[in-house]
C-alpha cells in the first residue's frame, strides 16, 4: 500500500534553536532529501515558533516552496479559545495546509477541561469547514482517549478530528493500545514517535522520556497495523529524543497499565546521551544539534523498518551511509 510520510519539526527543535540559518525551509529541504513528502510545521508561540516570524511573505516563501516540490503542510497550534483559533485557522488557509493541530490549555477538573474544550471546537468548527482545514485535536498529555472522543463526539463535525499520539496517552497513565482503541474512528493523523518510562530517584520524578524511534517500548508496528487497517495513509515522524514530561497529577494507572512493564518499561542508567537525555544543560547547542541529528538519522531507519514490514511503500532513502548535514 502507497503511504504518505512527513515528518514533524519537533523531530529537529534544536536545529530551530541552535543551528544558524536553519529556518522552515532548510527543514523542508532536509525532510525531502530524506524522502518524506510533506512537513508539520510548529506555530506553537506568539512569534509562530518554527516559521520563525508573522511575517506573510514568509507565510508565502514557505508555501510557495513546498508547492514547487510538492509537498503538503500541517500546521501546529496549542489553545483551544476560538479567538486563537479562527487566527490561526485563517494562517493555516494562507499557508496551504490541510489540517490544524491543537490541544487544550484549560486547568482545573478533568470534566471542567473538557466542557470548556468542547464548548471552543464547537464555535469555530463551520469556520473551520469554510477554509477547507481540519482540526485535529491531539492527545496531548492531557485527556484520555474516551474523554478525547468523547470531546469530537459531542461537537459532532466532519471538520474535527483526531490526532493520534502514539505515547502522549502515558502521561496520563493510559497505555497506548488503549488509547488507540477508543479513538480510533476519529483518527485523521498521527506523531509516530517512541518513548521509555525514568524512575523518579533518575529524573527526580516518574518521566516519560523521548528516545529515537526503534529505541524505545511502543509497540510501533501495532500500534501502525491498526492504523493502515482503518484506513489511515498519512504517517508523520516525530523524532521525540530530549523530549521528556511528567506523569500528571492525580492520574493513577489505568486498566492493563504496569509500571514498568510493556509499553510503560523502564530505561535503566547509565543513559547514553545519544538515546535520553534527561538535562539538557549539560550540553552545548553545537553538541545538542549533532546528538539530534543522529537520533534522527537512526530514527528513519527504524521508522523506514516499519513501514516495510507492513507492506507499506513510500519514498523514503536510506540514510545508513549518511553522516554529514
Amino acid at each position: 500500500m502507497i503511504v504518505e510520510t512527513t515528518i514533524h519539526s519537533f523531530s529537529l527543535w534544536h536545529h530551530f534553536a541552535h543551528k544558524p540559518g536553519f529556518d522552515a525551509i532548510a527543514f523542508a529541504d532536509l525532510a525531502r532529501s530524506l524522502g518524506f513528502q510533506g512537513i508539520s510545521l510548529s506555530l506553537n508561540d506568539s512569534n509562530y515558533r518554527h516559521l520563525g516570524d508573522r511575517d506573510s511573505e514568509r507565510m508565502q516563501r514557505l508555501r510557495e516552496h513546498l508547492e514547487t516540490h510538492n509537498m503538503s503542510l500541517e500546521v501546529d497550534t496549542s489553545d483551544t479559545t476560538p479567538s486563537h483559533m479562527s487566527e490561526m485557522l485563517k494562517v493555516a488557509h494562507k499557508m496551504g495546509a490541510t489540517s490544524l493541530r491543537t490541544y487544550t490549555r484549560h486547568e482545573g477538573s478533568v470534566q471542567n477541561m473538557m466542557q470548556a474544550t468542547t464548548r471552543d471546537l464547537g464555535s469555530v468548527v463551520d469556520e473551520a469547514e469554510a477554509l477547507g482545514i481540519t482540526i485535529v485535536l491531539e492527545n496531548h498529555e492531557d485527556f484520555t482517549g474516551p474523554e478525547l472522543a468523547e470531546i469530537v463526539d459531542a461537537v459532532d463535525h466532519p471538520n474535527l478530528k483526531i490526532l493520534y499520539d502514539y505515547g502522549n496517552s502515558q502521561m496520563v497513565l493510559e497505555d497506548p493500545e488503549a488509547a488507540l482503541d477508543a479513538v480510533l474512528p476519529h483518527v485523521h493523523s498521527v506523531h509516530f514517535k517512541d518513548h521509555v518510562m525514568i524512575r523518579p530517584e533518575h529524573a527526580g520524578q516518574l518521566t516519560v522520556a523521548g528516545v529515537p524511534i526503534g529505541k524505545g517500548f511502543l509497540p510501533l508496528e501495532r500500534l501502525t497495523r491498526r492504523l493502515l487497517d482503518q484506513g489511515l495513509r498519512r504517517i508523520t515522524f516525530e523524532n521525540a529524543w530530549a523530549y521528556r514530561a511528567p506523569i500528571r497529577e492525580r492520574r493513577t494507572p489505568l486498566a492493563g497499565v504496569v509500571l514498568g512493564e510493556g509499553s510503560f518499561g523502564y530505561m535503566e542508567p547509565p543513559f547514553n546521551p545519544a538515546c535520553v537525555i534527561l538535562d539538557q544543560s549539560n550540553f552545548t547547542g553545537e553538541q545538542l544539534v549533532e546528538l539530534e541529528y543522529q537520533a534522527l538519522l537512526e530514527g528513519v531507519e527504524a521508522y523506514h523498518s516499519v513501514l516495510q514490514n507492513l507492506g507499506c511503500t513510500g519514498h523514503l532513502v536510506s540514510v545508513a551511509n549518511r553522516s554529514g548535514k
